[in-house]
């Protein structure tokens, strides 16, 4: 989406590289503090069933595209866990580590292949925004389910994770798109008064 309104714009390569950076960092950014705030009010088992690492990154899907997207997903979870590790408790685990960039991965990747569709009608981010949602759970349980004999997540351990996680996940389904929904709103805006 945001490729798309920066081309209309016409600025120019260098800026959008500059602006998709600083779109990226952010996202990244708040994928890192989200979770340290769950956790410090809610405890652990709030960041398990929030999941409030994943918002940004749906949020960088849709706005950011496939590439930048996953550059996010797979970037958030690695910088969360080397910040936090420096600080003696990392997050994500070590063990849930690669299963997390993996699904991450997938959740910004689907969600970035709507973001043109977004752009020209923002509606598109509540199913991009589910698709990308039950695509991410499914790679996570199919990586438990392949890797199970070597791992300490199980396919009945990742499931009751899912369970876990459902209303965060039915919340972000929500949240998401509406934040998309707003950003638009707020370009669309910015174009129409100029």
């Amino acid at each position: 989406m945001l490729d798309a309104v920066l081309t209309r714009k016409n600025v120019s390569f260098k800026f959008k590289i500059t602006i998709k950076t600083t779109v990226s960092v952010g996202l990244i950014a708040l994928a890192v503090i989200l979770p340290q705030i769950i956790h410090a009010t809610l405890g652990a088992s709030g960041g398990a069933q929030w999941l409030p690492m994943y918002l940004p990154v749906l949020i960088g899907g849709c706005l950011l595209g496939c590439k930048w997207g996953l550059g996010v997903g797979i970037m958030s979870p690695i910088v969360s866990f080397l910040i936090t590790l420096a600080f003696g408790n990392a997050m994500p685990a070590l063990s849930r580590l690669p299963y997390m960039v993996a699904e991450l991965a997938v959740f910004a990747t689907v969600s970035g292949a709507f973001s043109k569709k977004i752009a020209d009608n923002v509606w598109i981010a509540f199913p991009a925004v589910l698709l990308a949602a039950i695509a991410g759970r499914s790679a996570f349980l199919l990586l438990a389910a392949i890797f199970q004999s070597i791992s300490p997540l199980t396919i009945a351990v990742v499931w009751g994770q899912i369970q876990t996680g459902l209303a965060g996940v039915l919340l972000q389904a929500v949240i998401a798109p509406l934040v998309v929904i707003a950003i638009s709103f707020v370009m669309n805006f910015e174009k129409s008064n100029n």
